[in-house]
């Protein structure tokens, strides 16, 4: 399969290590807009886009992939505000989208365990829940598209919930998250639930970055072929 990186910092390199150990070819690198100027296509066989770049640039790159058939993985967070825009322009297309806040299958399985755990906490009294994320220096969105996710599961499970906050503490009705930027931290979530007499976490710790590249490259195989809108929930049915 070829592949085309959108964004070649750390997380660029770390899909490339990846793609090329399961057979595939990268066959572009664009590290910035102006880079899809002097973009040329084979037509022999389209090459799947695989995105972790900046949300600045997401909205003209998508554009320029769906109007050109070009399959998209997308890593980047910060941009969900164009979501719509985004969608509706790859449907009206024809296109094919994946989108995940993160593409790790264990970050993956927390979501399906937080969904229960919400589910069984919300019908019982006397527990707080709030939440911690603690990511590398260079991270620039704040809390980290992952912690949202947990977050809206959380909300959507408490009725007495509304919001997710960065104020600590939150306020009645909000869920507080607490964000923390240190070091090369390759991305730490916690959940948890405390009451009086204990406390119940439920954590994910990334040791590197590598399961997020593959989860990104075996998104690329799954998408390949295919049109419409995707998530890790399509893929972590096909694998499991």
């Amino acid at each position: 399969m070829n592949i085309i990186l959108s964004g070649y910092g750390r997380m660029g390199h770390e899909v490339e290590k990846a793609a090329q150990l399961r057979g595939h070819h990268i066959v572009a690198r664009m590290d910035k807009k102006s880079d899809w100027n002097n973009l040329e296509i084979n037509n022999l066989e389209r090459p799947v886009v695989i995105d972790f770049s900046l949300p600045d640039a997401v909205r003209e790159v998508y554009s320029y992939c769906f109007v050109h058939q070009l399959p998209v993985i997308s890593g980047t967070t910060g941009w969900l505000e164009k979501w719509d825009e985004v969608v509706g322009e790859c449907t009206s297309n024809g296109g094919a989208f994946f989108y995940a806040s993160n593409f790790s299958v264990g970050v993956n399985i927390m979501f399906y365990l937080n969904e229960q755990l919400a589910l069984i906490m919300s019908k019982v009294s006397g527990y707080t829940p709030k939440m911690k994320e603690i990511h590398h220096v260079h991270k620039l969105d704040a809390p980290s598209g992952t912690a949202i996710t947990l977050a809206n599961q959380i909300i959507s499970r408490f009725g007495n919930l509304t919001s997710w906050t960065l104020e600590q503490p939150g306020e009645n009705g909000t869920l507080s998250i607490e964000s923390i930027r240190e070091g090369e931290v390759p991305g730490t979530h916690e959940v948890t639930y405390e009451s009086q007499q204990d406390i119940i976490s439920l954590v994910h710790e990334a040791k590197n970055r590598q399961g997020f590249a593959l989860g990104a490259v075996l998104a690329a195989e799954f998408l390949k072929g295919k049109s419409g809108i995707y998530s890790m929930k399509d893929l972590m049915q096909d694998l499991i």
